[in-house]
């Protein structure tokens, strides 16, 4: 069975996503499964809302990770949702089994949203720069993962949808474009922090952070984000 990988950053519509994914009859969704192993393991500068829960209750070694993830694609195909950064090595070489997608927002947009929560975040906070080596990476070992980006989801999410599924050939059902309003049983503990607008949404919705200006002390860092942002917009799925 396929395990899809989709690698993002926070504030992406990458729950929203998942949420879609888990409607399918033939897929079991995973939510940041290696979020307990980055915590434990990264020089992580800022606090994450439930850090301690999430360290106590996640595994802390990628190995156990990858065994969950294996275990569960023996009878289903299997859709991780998961942040750029929180793949530590540079070289993260268990991925290039996958079917490995990018998802991508416009930094000034992200960081709006992701301030809200986390009032200081840094460039490696966002996944931005993480997002474009892996693109790199598996560029140069011929995998090249499948880049999409939110505003393009959110254009028309059937048609977009339909050719994500056909680059992974797998089939488009249409149970992927609505949910029922609340969470899910996969959602990560996290989510009472983080995914107020998913849990009120029953589809793909624009954000309501997506007009809202960036706070000045907040432009050095998205300065240093869009050369890397603008790397991946060059291979961006267009949803024409």
């Amino acid at each position: 069975m396929k395990v899809i990988n989709l690698i993002s950053g926070p504030r992406n519509l990458s729950t929203a996503l998942m949420y879609s994914f888990a409607q399918r009859p033939d897929m079991k969704v995973l939510d940041e499964p290696f979020y307990g192993y980055y915590l434990s393991n990264a020089d992580v500068k800022i606090q994450h809302p439930c850090h301690n829960e999430i360290v106590r209750t996640m595994p802390n070694d990628a190995a156990l990770v990858l065994n969950q993830i294996r275990a569960l694609s023996t009878s289903h195909h299997v859709f991780l949702k998961g942040m750029a950064h929180h793949y530590l090595s540079d070289a993260p070489e268990f991925i290039l089994k996958w079917h490995n997608i990018i998802l991508i927002r416009h930094p000034k947009k992200l960081l709006a949203s992701f301030a809200k929560v986390i009032e200081h975040p840094t460039l490696d906070d966002i996944g931005i720069k993480k997002a474009s080596e892996i693109f790199t990476y598996l560029t140069s070992e011929g995998k090249t993962p499948i880049v999409i980006d939110s505003d393009e989801l959110l254009k028309d999410p059937s048609t977009y949808l339909k050719k994500i599924c056909s680059l992974l050939q797998i089939p488009f059902f249409e149970a992927m474009l609505s949910w029922k309003k609340g969470g899910i049983p996969e959602d990560g503990i996290w989510a009472e922090h983080w995914y107020a607008n998913v849990h009120n949404s029953e589809g793909f919705a624009v954000q309501r952070t997506s007009d809202q200006p960036l706070p000045e002390y907040l432009e050095p860092v998205l300065a240093a984000a869009i050369p890397y942002y603008n790397i991946l917009k060059n291979h961006i799925l267009k949803n024409d």
